[in-house]
């Protein structure tokens, strides 16, 4: 199929329109028909649809929201962004070797990633050689020769870097990581680095695991639920089901979010009459719009309320046996909050005290609590010490361990909760190492990797010489645009194993390699028959995923493939690992993580049972694998975010039509937008301020205590109901305006939620795609 030529993101004709006040119902089903129809065939749409998240399909390469167990979930288990996710890897469009003779890459860098996702599906390897204009076609054999060539040819393994995203399921990502190990280095940056980090450096600190502790029954029984710096409605739609559900059996729930999102105000359920023809559910009992950055003030001031009740009732209002039984650092901890200052709390939230103290009525009347967090929370300076305070605010009233309670991070990628349980992390501990070095007969590095911050800056001044990513899209999922794409131009060679084309293919090392591999719908045939891999939710539930599609092209080969030949040319005669064993049976595979990887005991034969399994979470015994054996409870000193005068805080954030850093169209439904993503939404009382006019032409420049400044050129101003002092606008257009350097205390996480900016006036031109930085 020929290449797309559809609009380009300079085709900017916005339009805008009241947001919405409610969610999904028959418009999602249709826009989802209609991307889906614009990318395949009815009779390949139908055929996609009807296996995705299924027990014997394929699981939703999107997000990682759960499904239900098996004869409990719908045939059309998936959403509308779930459906577009699927069908834009199932597309029939394709890029072959003539699409890459007709584009340089220096014209492909010049495309919008719109564009270049709309091309299709990669369909041979492909090679830019040192000083050549374009890619050319290249064998799969001398591809990886290359690439293994020049990982022996380097000084030291430490000088390569191994990205990876949630794409990638448990067993690529298992050998993965115990190639990197055998090869000698811990250099395994990954996606998490830019959005949970924060969660489970906040959660191994204080609970001594770094994963949520709820399942979908916990959600279902819960008297309350906080979803706090989280958008479902756009980012992983059917937890709206989830928490339709919660209200059905007479839960409440509190949104916490400085925009008011569509689906947490009301949510028409598809697949149900009064979701079409009906009203829908009202999700949100209490929607607390706070300001950017007032999340830890908010729960600092829901823990002196609790503890002062309990001063004047004691024993009815905190869990005293569970906080002498199961915690720590309590004085400590009380002794802070007692000094909170209603008037900081106040100005830091934007909410009123009668609203923080109808919220903590809710909590009073309600037995069994759990907080939901996506990185409206962690995308922050003070993120870790956020959410150690939610941790704070849980165990006081012993809602941990115990049905309806807990901690949820919501994790927004398929299996990147996977990826971590199967060793892709920088820092994975000590005894995780030995288990698989005893497993396999070598020593693993013990020295701790770089993180994809990290990684950026080692590339930029010359340590990393040599870039591998698996899945995602490195240069548009991190900050500082200028900086990330210099780095991996610094390189002698970065390689891609990637489904379709992105930006990154287009930023590139001295040599460059694409290496298109198997999506999640295809079928996997090797040696040993057709295989099936396994990922891992945002609850620690572990299920069998199986493509079935006929692949996009005969020259790909599957992530596995790909990393055990990788491997064997790299290691030679190294450990004895059976790369070739490995790549015709999964089985295989499956068996050494059994053995290598806590709760995976007898995983081939308990993956196989519907529904797969359920992974152990020492939590929900309440069991704490703290240095104290306890949970902890953490003082965390209050912080507020000021913009100066004339300045706002801008938080970056997704659109409705886009997963990750691709977009699947130019408009926004829920929000409003349409025909461009270059808008900065401003609450109508600070345009006024700053003398700008709606729909006016601004550009975003961001500046830091170093004196730099950042700018992001055109964008229009769009008057939009955000907190006073709080603006938005979409990444990755404006991952420009965060540099390096500014990033989460301990967690190393992107500030991409609380970036000060000015607005200038900019001359009424096209918006340009080129940021730059400045200073």
């Amino acid at each position: 199929m020929r290449d797309f030529n559809g609009p380009d993101e300079d085709e900017d004709e916005l339009s805008v329109t009241a947001p919405k006040t409610w969610a999904t119902g028959a418009p999602a089903v249709v826009h989802a028909l209609q991307y889906a129809l614009g990318q395949t065939s009815p009779k390949r749409t139908a055929l996609t649809l009807l296996n995705i998240n299924q027990a014997k399909g394929f699981d939703c390469p999107g997000c990682a929201w759960p499904e239900p167990a098996p004869g409990k979930r719908h045939r059309n288990e998936y959403c509308e962004n779930g459906a577009k996710h699927i069908s834009d890897e199932a597309t029939s469009r394709r890029v072959t070797a003539e699409f890459f003779r007709r584009y340089s890459v220096d014209e492909l860098s010049r495309k919008s990633d719109y564009w270049l996702n709309q091309q299709g599906r990669l369909t041979e390897p492909m090679v830019l050689r040192e000083g050549a204009t374009h890619y050319e076609p290249i064998g799969w054999d001398e591809a990886l020769d290359v690439l293994a060539g020049e990982l022996r040819a380097l000084d030291h393994p430490d000088e390569a870097l191994f990205y990876t995203s949630g794409r990638l399921a448990n067993e690529p990502a298992f050998l993965l990581q115990l190639f990197v190990r055998a090869y000698g280095t811990n250099n395994l940056p990954d996606c998490s680095n830019m959005c949970h980090e924060s969660s489970g450096s906040a959660l191994n600190e204080t609970l001594g695991i770094g994963k949520g502790n709820v399942s979908l029954d916990d959600l279902y029984n819960a008297d309350l639920i906080f979803v706090v710096g989280q958008n479902p409605g756009t980012n992983h739609p059917r937890m709206l089901s989830a928490l339709e559900e919660t209200k059905r059996r007479g839960g409440h729930i509190v949104a916490v979010n400085p925009l008011p999102e569509a689906g947490l105000l009301r949510f028409k359920h598809p697949q149900k009459a009064r979701g079409i023809v009906g009203r829908g559910t009202d999700i949100a009992d209490q929607f607390l719009q706070i300001r950017l950055g007032g999340d830890l003030a908010l729960f600092q001031a829901l823990n002196l309320l609790l503890l002062e009740a309990e001063d004047k009732e004691p024993g009815t209002v905190l869990d005293r046996d569970f906080i002498e039984s199961h915690t720590t650092g309590y004085d400590g901890f009380a002794e802070h909050i007692r000094e909170t200052s209603w008037d900081a709390v106040l100005e830091a939230t934007g909410l009123s005290r009668d609203e923080i103290e109808q919220v903590h009525e809710r909590v009073l009347a309600s037995r069994s609590v759990i907080v939901c967090w996506a990185m409206g929370l962690t995308q922050h300076k003070h993120g870790v010490p956020t959410i150690r305070e939610i941790v704070n605010f849980l165990l006081l009233r012993g809602n941990i361990g115990r049905p309806g309670a807990g901690v949820c991070p919501v994790r927004g990628h398929s299996n990147v909760q996977g990826d971590r349980t199967m060793g892709i992390w920088e820092r994975m501990p000590q005894p995780f190492l030995d288990r698989l070095g005893r497993e396999f007969r070598f020593t693993a590095p013990t020295k701790h990797g770089l993180d994809s911050v990290d990684s950026i800056r080692a590339m930029l001044d010359g340590r990393a010489k040599l870039f591998v990513g698996v899945a995602g899209n490195f240069v548009r999922a991190t900050p500082d645009s200028d900086a990330t794409e210099r780095a991996l131009r610094n390189c002698r060679l970065t390689a891609h194993i990637s489904t379709k084309l992105n930006r990154s293919h287009a930023v590139c090392g001295r040599t460059a390699l694409i290496l298109p591999t198997l999506g999640r719908s295809d079928r996997d045939v090797q040696a040993g028959g057709e295989q099936f891999m396994t990922v891992e939710d945002s609850m620690s539930e572990v299920h069998a995923t199986r493509g079935r599609l006929a692949p996009a092209s005969a020259h790909l080969l599957s992530e596995v493939s790909i990393i055990s030949r990788l491997a064997r040319k790299v290691l030679g005669p190294g450990p004895d690992i059976p790369w070739a064993e490995f790549e015709a049976d999964y089985d295989l595979v499956r068996d050494r993580i059994a053995r290598v990887v806590d709760g995976f005991e007898d995983f081939n034969e308990r993956v196989r049972r519907p529904g797969g399994i359920r992974l152990p979470n020492p939590v929900n015994e309440r069991v704490f694998r703290t240095p104290a054996g306890k949970a902890v409870l953490t003082v965390n000193d209050f912080t507020m975010l000021r913009a100066p005068e004339g300045h706002l805080v801008l938080q970056t954030l997704r659109s409705h039509d886009q997963w990750n850093t691709i977009p699947y169209a130019m408009d926004d439904r829920y929000r409003g937008i349409k025909g461009s993503r270059r808008v900065v939404l401003v609450n109508r009382g600070d345009l006024a301020d700053l003398g700008l006019a709606d729909g006016g032409l601004v550009d975003l420049v961001s500046v830091w205590t170093d004196g730099s400044e950042r700018r992001a050129e055109g964008f229009r101003v769009v008057a939009y109901p955000t907190p006073r002092g709080s603006a938005a606008a979409y990444y990755p257009e404006t991952n420009v305006l965060v540099p390096l350097d500014s990033v989460a205390d301990i967690s190393n996480t992107p500030t991409s939620k609380s970036v000060i900016v000015r607005l200038e006036p900019a001359a009424d031109r096209t918006p340009a795609r080129h940021e730059h930085v400045a200073g």
